[in-house]
């Protein structure tokens, strides 16, 4: 009996440690589902995160870029519903 009350304990104390660690980490994105609001990034066609600023994602889609200069990178701006390339900045 009170082994089952210390695994219960344990229980309920590793689900709160978890919801805290899920709050604090973003949230990531479905593939296939469109942001409602702000800028999305989008690689290969996929959604992959979300930022407030136009200046976040193209930041975060040029240094990606950078570092693998194949992929297809977009930023999408979800107010007007359209796709901004990012393009490597030329030497």
């Amino acid at each position: 009996m009170a082994k089952e009350l210390l695994t219960k304990e344990r229980l309920a104390a590793r689900k709160t440690s978890d919801e805290t660690v899920e709050d604090n980490q973003p949230k990531n994105l479905r593939a296939n589902v469109m942001p409602t609001s702000g800028y999305g990034l989008e690689i290969d066609g996929k959604m992959k995160s979300q930022h407030l600023t136009a200046d976040a994602a193209m930041q975060a889609g040029i240094a990606l870029k950078t570092k693998f200069p194949l992929i297809q990178v977009k930023v999408f701006d979800a107010k007007a519903q359209e796709r901004i390339p990012v393009e490597l900045p030329k030497a």
